[in-house]
């Protein structure tokens, strides 16, 4: 099927779901799900099109053409630009567009023989119109800049993996698995960037206008304690808001989040200066997740709980030898996890290794100190026990979503190597296909 047949198909399949209404607010809302899936297909097919298009107007407009070049002689500097013009779109999507298509159109060699595609994967998975070009991009973009490195093979499983994960994902979703996947091609190359990073860190403090300023630009490593802290802080203060026996009430806490981070950061700096009370972080603790082999042998990377960017070994081992810090090293031994019924709740060990297989929420990836463990089968209704099978971490919003719209969740396996998987309910997806959850969605496996 040429691209221009799988486009028009994509085309008539929206008009016949939307032929029922003149514009959006006639459609109702299993129609609104199915126009918006379909507009996706839309876009990705088109896009299909588009790249093989803006790789042949690259060819046509290199440099060695001079004069000759495509572009130069409708008066553009480059392929890239000519593109904007003609499709109303920013250079850098042109470029996006350039480089993803040059990356999976066919090639020749020396001899006018054809070649496959650099990213045979990726074409394929365009050409399907299961992912875009802004995730193809980004993953062009890693797989260039570990090619060396990596070697062909691991690029080759790299690619396979990526494109499998990236069907489902947002392109922010996406970055965060991109950024752990670096880290696994390119194990050497995360304590050389951390060190680089760790060199631009900076807080300013400037007053203006009657108020103080403070920007701040930290490194994964400087900025652990203070964003699990705060996270911690907001979480206790909605906590404490939710609890509070009249919300309504005139002197209720009607502060927004980024006024609770302002408080917190006062209320830290206050008791470092006096040390006479505790500050409540709902449970916070910053977490660093090494494998023991990388922590005997000081490198490879490690990840912390709530934060995307991975840190050297090295870094881990530093971070461990501070306070507040529980470094959870895979491969080693832990103490007894499974409690049955004997506790209502869940014990902070189970937590811990629920952090270590969910990640955070593990529905929609909020940080681990913004969710709590809750029962699968519920503890009163279902006499469910409170044990690491019957454990799952949500955020607030999730655990209502979950319970009030008639989500289901399943344990995959046992321990810290089980996997969560969500399935919706039938008036969402009629299949009810289950949707893999917690850390899984986002671990590169080594």
């Amino acid at each position: 099927m040429s691209k221009l047949t799988g486009l028009l198909e994509a085309v008539t399949r929206l008009d016949a779901v939307w032929a029922s209404a003149d514009d959006a607010t006639g459609l109702t809302r299993e129609q609104l799900i199915a126009v918006e899936a379909t507009i996706g297909v839309v876009q990705r097919q088109l896009d299909a099109a588009h790249v093989d298009v803006a790789a042949r107007i690259s060819h046509e407009s290199r440099a060695e053409l001079g004069s000759g070049s495509l572009a130069k002689e409708h008066g553009f500097r480059s392929a890239a630009k000519l593109i904007a013009a003609t499709t109303g779109v920013s250079s850098g999507d042109a470029s996006r567009l350039v480089k993803v298509g040059e990356a999976t159109a066919p090639r020749t060699d020396l001899l006018g023989g054809r070649l496959p595609a650099r990213y045979e994967v990726l074409r394929a998975a365009l050409a399907t119109g299961v992912i875009g070009v802004p995730a193809e991009a980004l993953i062009v973009a890693l797989l260039d800049r570990c090619r060396v490195v990596a070697g062909v093979e691991r690029i080759a499983e790299a690619e396979a993996l990526l494109t499998e994960r990236a069907v489902g994902l947002g392109l922010d979703e996406l970055r965060r698995l991109i950024t752990r996947a670096e880290a696994w091609l390119d194990p050497d190359g995360v304590e050389p960037k951390e060190e680089e990073k760790r060199a631009k860190r900076s807080l300013t403090i400037f007053e203006r206008d009657g108020m103080v300023h403070l920007n701040a630009v930290l490194d994964a490593e400087t900025a652990a304690p203070v964003v699990t802290a705060i996270r911690g802080f907001v979480s206790a203060a909605f906590a404490a808001r939710k609890d509070a026996p009249d919300p309504g009430a005139a002197d209720a806490d009607r502060r927004t989040v980024s006024m609770i981070q302002a408080d917190a950061l006062a209320v830290f700096c206050a008791h470092v200066l006096g040390c006479e009370s505790r500050v409540p972080l709902a449970g916070a603790t910053i977490v660093v997740r090494v494998t023991l082999d990388n922590l005997q042998s000081g490198t490879g990377s490690a990840t912390i709980d709530g934060l995307d960017q991975p840190v050297s070994a090295g870094a881990a081992r530093r971070m461990a030898a501070g306070g507040g810090v529980i470094p959870w090293v895979m491969g080693g031994r832990s103490e007894i996890l499974d409690w049955g019924r004997e506790k209502r709740l869940f014990t902070r060990p189970q937590r811990l290794a629920l952090v270590e297989r969910d990640g955070g929420c593990a529905m929609c990836g909020l940080p681990p100190e913004m969710t709590k463990a809750h029962h699968i089968r519920w503890w009163q209704r279902d006499h469910g026990p409170t044990d690491l099978t019957n454990g799952v971490l949500l955020c607030e919003t999730c655990h209502h979503r979950i319970h009030d719209n008639g989500w289901d969740i399943h344990i995959d396996g046992t321990g810290t190597t089980a996997r969560v998987w969500f399935t919706p309910p039938r008036y969402i997806d009629p299949a009810r296909t289950p949707r893999l959850g917690g850390r899984a969605r986002f671990d590169i496996a080594a």
